[in-house]
C-alpha cells in the first residue's frame, strides 16, 4: 500500500520503476522467444521416439528449460555473465559483440528490451495506478513473446495461448476490462470465427489457410477485450496483414507460395484495441 500511494504522489517513480521492469522483463521475454520454441520440439522428438519405440536421441538442447541452462554465445558457447546480460546497456557496451569470440550479437535483443519498456510504459500511462496495469503489462508481454515466435517459427504455443485464455477470463469474471459474459462470448466468438473461415478456405481450396494457434489467439484476445471488440481486432489485423504481405511479395521479400504467419496482426491488433478499442468505435460510429 505505502508502494501504492509513493507511485501515485510521485507519479515520475512510478514510470521510472515500469520502464526499469519493462527492460528486465524484455529480456527474459529474449529468453522465452529462443527457449520455448526450442522446448516444443525436444517434447515432440521425445513423444515420436516413444510412441515409435526408437533410442532417445540427446543434445546439447535435449534439458534446456527457461531457467537452465545459463545463456551462451552460440558461436563460441561462452557463458554470459551477469554484467554481459544488462538490457541494453551491455549490448552497448560490448558494442553488440560477444566479449569471448567477437561474434555479432542479434540486434533483436535490445530491440526487445527496448520494444517492451516502451509498450509497458504505454500501458502504465494508459491505465495509470491501477490493479488494470498489472494485469494488461501481462498480456503485453505475452503478446510479444507471441508475435516473435511465430514471425520466427510460425507457432503459437499453447503454453502460452491458453494461460492468457484463461487468465483473461478469470480477470474479466471481476469486470476488470470488461464484463464476465462478453469475455465468455468473446472468446467462444473468438475461436470459432477463424476456425469457420479456415473450413471453409480449406473446403474452396483444398489448403490451410492458418494454423489452429491463430484461433486460440483470438479467443484470448476476446477474452480480454469483450465480444464488441472482436470485429475491430479481426479488420485491423486482416488491413495491415494484407497490405504488409502484398508489399513483401511486391518487392521479392516473400516468396508466394511460403505462408505469412497471420498470429503477429493478430497480436498487434488486439494490443491496439484493447487500448483505444472504444476511443476507435466512437471515431468510426459503431
Amino acid at each position: 500500500m505505502e508502494l501504492i500511494a509513493a507511485f501515485e504522489t510521485q507519479y515520475w517513480l512510478f514510470i521510472a520503476t515500469i520502464i526499469f521492469v519493462g527492460l528486465t522483463v524484455g529480456s527474459f521475454l529474449n529468453v522465452v522467444i529462443y527457449r520455448v520454441p526450442v522446448m516444443l520440439e525436444n517434447e515432440w522428438r521425445s513423444e515420436c521416439q516413444s510412441f515409435l519405440e526408437l533410442p532417445c536421441e540427446e543434445n546439447k538442447n535435449t534439458h534446456i528449460n527457461l531457467a537452465k541452462p545459463n545463456s551462451t554465445c552460440p558461436s563460441c558457447g561462452h557463458e554470459i555473465r551477469i554484467w554481459e546480460n544488462i538490457p541494453v546497456l551491455s549490448y552497448l557496451f560490448l558494442k553488440g559483440k560477444c566479449s569471448n569470440c567477437g561474434t555479432h550479437i542479434s540486434l533483436q535483443y535490445p530491440a526487445i528490451e527496448i520494444v517492451t519498456a516502451i509498450l509497458s510504459t504505454v500501458v502504465a500511462i494508459h491505465f495509470g495506478v491501477t490493479v488494470q496495469t498489472l494485469f494488461a503489462l501481462l498480456l503485453t508481454w505475452s503478446l510479444i513473446s507471441l508475435t516473435m515466435i511465430d514471425a520466427k517459427k510460425q507457432l503459437l504455443p499453447d503454453n502460452i495461448t491458453f494461460p492468457l485464455l484463461w487468465i483473461g477470463l478469470l480477470v474479466n469474471a471481476f469486470d476488470v476490462f470488461t464484463d464476465l459474459q462478453s469475455a465468455v462470448f468473446g472468446a467462444a466468438a473468438g475461436y470459432m470465427v477463424l476456425w469457420t473461415v479456415y473450413q471453409a478456405f480449406k473446403l474452396f481450396t483444398g489448403k490451410e489457410g492458418m494454423g489452429f494457434g491463430d484461433f486460440k489467439l483470438l479467443a484470448a484476445l476476446g477474452a480480454w477485450t469483450g465480444v464488441e471488440m472482436l470485429g475491430q481486432i479481426i479488420l485491423i489485423s486482416s488491413f495491415v496483414g494484407a497490405v504488409i504481405g502484398i508489399t513483401m511479395i511486391v518487392f521479392k521479400r516473400h516468396e508466394r507460395n511460403v505462408p505469412i504467419p497471420f498470429g503477429p496482426y493478430l497480436a498487434i491488433a488486439g494490443w491496439i484495441v484493447f487500448l483505444w478499442g472504444s476511443q476507435i468505435r466512437l471515431w468510426l460510429n459503431i
